[in-house]
């Protein structure tokens, strides 16, 4: 008899019973592909989704005491720092980012960091052999540590190996090359994804033991697989950066045992990932003195300020229509806020091309960076150096005015200890008490409007 098939929509998951160009469920173009189907036949222990252990009866929110389990340190400060303090046990991690960008080589490290202090890792890899995670181990110093190695995609003999090392910690690189024998379609389907994810999360759980899984990206940058993914780990960090730079960012967007949008700042050597304990210093380091289009922008990511160039080239275009290319920041948002330069500052600058970079491959995607964009592109225009020790940040609406933005005693806190001594901020943010920062010589400018920001910063 021939076995039944359906096809299944690999972006949402939903079957059907011939093949489709378009999915029913979320209308995605080319997504199903043929699976066996899969035959329910009760099991006598229950259902393989069931959770562990013995149901309760429901509990009154009082009477619920909180266990405190304190974190484990992966030994990398900056990985600590995105995690929210540390490794929580038995929390199930994903680690997304493109390929060669260093995910397996900051794992590795975590793992050896881990083994040392705390006991036995297991790093399960189905991408490389146990050979070639011994160079990369030798090129990291890793040593004596009690690492295992294991070189399998088998969904199930990774679990029995778990359940014979008892390791403090398990690396699985990469959910997609891990399949299930329950199923029979390829390694990375939606099926056997979510089957890994789920099962690797009950052990977690279950046996309280931390999981790093590291998962694939798509060509647009979002991890690749079911959403539903995303919704089964505690923790998704993306891991991005320019092939071109040597630094490399770890950004958390999902914690539920820390805030969300924290950064990790590292730099890539011959030795491993090495983190960076001050990024400010870094991103400035080659900034150029008595240029126009330099300006320095007062950023936050997640709960650590950082200081970037923000860069601005306007030059007569040659052709009909002007360019405008943006490196670091959006697109559109630039095209928005060349807009308000034109209409609200009376800048002319409909047959420029405007080029925009942040330096040092960094991207920058909140609101306060608006100031700091214009000012370079005004500086540009009319040729005038912003003064060295000046920093600015600050949201800019469509009436030109300059709002007010969040955690603005952080961003001069920074500049200050930056050497700065001079900050452009919005009026808002301003004490009208103290216009001095604490501690420190950094001078206060409060604008309300863009024009009163560029007379401040050019004049």
């Amino acid at each position: 008899m021939k076995p039944k098939t359906v096809f299944v929509c690999q972006e949402c998951g939903s079957q059907s019973p011939k093949w489709l160009g378009r999915c029913a469920e979320c209308g995605a173009w080319n997504s199903l592909v043929e699976e066996r189907a899969q035959e329910s036949t009760p099991s006598a222990g229950g259902h393989r989704y069931a959770l562990s252990g013995p149901s309760g009866a429901a509990r009154p929110y009082s009477e619920i005491a909180i266990e405190g389990n304190p974190r484990l340190s992966t030994g990398i400060d900056e990985f600590d720092r995105v995690l929210g303090g540390g490794v929580v046990p038995g929390s199930l991690v994903l680690l997304g980012g493109e390929p060669g960008i260093g995910k397996s080589t900051l794992l590795l490290q975590a793992g050896a960091n881990m083994a040392r202090t705390i006991g036995p890792v297991l790093y399960s890899s189905g991408e490389e052999s146990e050979h070639q995670i011994k160079l990369r181990g030798e090129r990291l110093a890793v040593g004596k540590a009690p690492l295992y190695l294991l070189a399998e995609t088998c969904l199930e003999r990774i679990l029995e190996e778990t359940a014979r090392i008892k390791p403090a910690l398990v690396i699985v690189d990469s959910v997609q090359t891990v399949f299930s024998q329950k199923f029979q379609s390829a390694p990375g389907s939606i099926g056997q994804v979510r089957e890994a994810a789920t099962q690797m999360l009950f052990t977690a759980k279950g046996q309280n033991i931390p999981t790093f899984l590291v998962g694939h990206v798509t060509k647009d940058g979002s991890l690749a697989g079911p959403k539903a993914l995303e919704h089964v780990v505690d923790t998704v960090l993306y891991f991005e950066g320019e092939r071109h730079h040597s630094h490399r960012v770890v950004r958390a967007v999902k914690n539920r045992f820390g805030a969300i949008s924290e950064l990790g700042v590292f730099e890539m050597t011959s030795a491993g990932l090495r983190p960076v304990p001050n990024p400010s210093k870094m991103f400035l380091a080659e900034r150029p003195s008595n240029v126009p289009g330099s300006a320095v922008l007062c950023s936050v990511e997640g709960s650590r300020p950082i200081l970037v160039e923000v860069q601005a080239l306007v030059s007569t275009s040659t052709y009909g229509t002007a360019r405008r290319t943006a490196s670091g920041i959006d697109q559109q948002r630039l095209s928005l806020l060349l807009a308000v330069l034109e209409k609200r500052a009376g800048l002319n600058l409909i047959g420029d091309d405007v080029f925009v970079n942040i330096a040092g491959g960094m991207t920058v995607d909140e609101p306060a960076s608006d100031l700091g964009v214009l000012a370079a592109v005004a500086s540009s225009v009319r040729n005038r150096v912003i003064p060295l020790a000046t920093a600015m940040f600050g949201e800019v609406g469509l009436a030109g005015e300059v709002r007010g933005t969040a955690q603005a005693a952080l961003r001069v806190r920074e500049a200050a200890q930056m050497g700065f001594r001079r900050c452009i901020m919005p009026e808002a943010n301003i004490d009208p008490a103290d216009r001095s920062q604490p501690g420190g010589e950094c001078e206060l400018v409060g604008v309300r409007t863009v024009g009163e920001a560029l007379d401040a910063l050019l004049q």
